[in-house]
């Protein structure tokens, strides 16, 4: 789901600031040249090139991916193909005594997602490339996210062993900034932050060289653009004919980056940056999707449903620009399209805290006006909207006013006692697998509370921000 929730709703306050040299360096060596460096055309001494002719550009070929997993009987192993945060299922396996073996799969460069028993929560993210055509990886318990060990892949020694080390890296600095708000000493840990993020360029540069010729090595390249500050060559370092770059993260965190950099939360400046990100990717349709669909999605989880419109209008629907897009992009754009106003959201038919089911469609012909709320019991601002639902639900339900809750709670009590304790009594619902429940992503929720009010033939009239506004709309509509 994303790609720039939470990034760009730094860039609407903050310009982000980060660079890249082609020879491993120490964090001091960073810092140094960084400050002599401004020049736009200057090479990030954060980029080093890991790309060679062994890892440019895709690869397709058969592979065996196997390994041992302490695991109950009847347990399954599923393996994802990854696009950003897209997942795709394109195998299974039952583990044996002990064991997964998969049967060989054509695969291509990139990362893959195992997951035990097709749950989300219980994930691992691996490598995968043709250039290692078996693949053992053994997980020390069943919490695929704990211990592992690659045990003949160096591509996935790599990737355990710089994950390990970019965790440490990004906690460190995420308590760092915990300790900078009013702080007498905000330049001292800003300084500290900034040895903290080269600690970890450093750190990807020397095992870029211990691992040369890998996809992660390439990923690694792919993690500090070669000219930073300059907006017009932000992409140049990669390449976009090479497809293995959409199995990954960095065309998404690319086009944060350049968002955080460039835009200062300007409309004009997000939208020179998409034309920028789209002219880059044009000569291939495969990566061109994967860029603009990042960016459709990103700007629609942060409230910026106009540029929204505009990627759709101008690089997905257009007749001209659009020509050489697959369905497959429009078919993606359709998730957003109907959730914005005038469109018609879609449907669920879910199990209610109360018994049966709540069918969407079947609800709003029932009445004039239904609010759909998704909600948390772990949510503060939720604790401050439902008591004003409440009496708004029992004043006007009569005429023709319903609202059904969706919890994104992962715990049955949770969700239960927060009902039973506020006095809910509008319907409720909750698939329970919190911001990996399907009707989450559906309905692309990253926050809550977040509301859709929709009239008797279901299509959205309002997405307000907070209860007062659906009462404000009903006063005056609901007659």
């Amino acid at each position: 789901m994303i790609w720039i929730a939470s990034s760009l709703l730094f860039v609407l306050t903050s310009c982000g600031d980060s660079s890249a040299s082609n020879e491993p360096v120490s964090s001091k060596k960073i810092e140094t040249v960084e400050v002599e460096q401004t020049q736009t055309d200057a090479v990030s001494p954060r980029y080093k090139n890991g790309i060679n002719d062994q890892n440019k550009g895709d690869k397709t070929g058969s592979v065996r991916l196997h390994g041992l997993i302490p695991a109950k009987p009847g347990s399954y192993m599923y393996l994802f193909q990854t696009e950003a945060r897209t997942k795709t299922l394109i195998d299974s396996t039952e583990i044996k005594g002990g064991v997964y073996n998969f049967k060989k799969v054509e695969a291509s460069r990139g990362f893959y997602e195992l997951q035990l028993n097709g749950a989300a929560k219980n994930a691992s993210t691996i490598i995968i490339n043709p250039d290692e055509a078996d693949i053992h990886v053994d997980f020390k318990s069943s919490r695929l996210n704990g211990a592992r060990t690659a045990v003949n892949s160096n591509e996935n020694k790599a990737w355990f062993a710089y994950q390990s080390k970019e965790n440490k890296n990004n906690n460190e600095i995420k308590n760092l900034r915990k300790g900078m708000k009013d702080s007498p000493y905000r330049k001292r840990i800003e300084l500290q932050i900034k040895d903290k993020e080269l600690e970890l360029v450093a750190t990807q540069h020397e095992m870029m060289d211990t691992y040369p010729g890998t996809y992660f090595a390439k990923v690694m390249t792919w993690k500090n653009p070669k000219y930073h500050n300059d907006q017009g060559k932000f992409f140049e370092d990669l390449d976009p004919l090479d497809n293995s770059i959409i199995h990954s993260m960095s065309i998404s965190d690319r086009i944060t980056a350049m968002m955080v950099k460039f835009s200062r939360g300007e409309d004009s400046r997000f939208l020179a940056c998409i034309d920028i990100v789209k002219a880059h990717f044009e000569p291939n349709p495969v990566t061109l999707e994967s860029a603009l669909y990042a960016m459709l999605d990103g700007f629609y989880n942060t409230g910026k449903e106009d540029i929204c419109i505009y990627i759709l209008d101008n690089y997905i629907y257009d007749e001209d620009c659009g020509a050489d897009l697959s369905d497959v992009i429009k078919q993606r754009a359709e998730g957003i399209v109907n959730l914005q106003l005038g469109k018609i959201p879609p449907n669920f038919n879910i199990d209610a805290y109360r018994g049966g089911k709540v069918n969407l469609y079947e609800t709003v012909k029932k009445n004039k006006y239904t609010l759909i709320m998704f909600w948390a019991s772990f949510c503060h601002k939720c604790e401050q909207e439902i008591p004003e639902l409440i009496p708004l639900y029992a004043r006007l339900k009569s005429q023709g006013f319903e609202t059904i809750g969706i919890s994104i709670d992962q715990v049955r009590k949770s969700w239960t006692d927060a009902i039973e304790s506020k006095g809910i009594q509008y319907p409720n619902l909750s698939q329970l697998q919190g911001y990996d429940s399907p009707i989450v992503s559906k309905y692309k929720i990253t926050s809550t509370p977040t509301y859709f009010l929709l009239n008797n033939k279901g299509e959205i009239v309002l997405k307000p921000k907070r209860i007062y506004e659906v009462e404000a709309f009903l006063n005056q509509n609901l007659k």
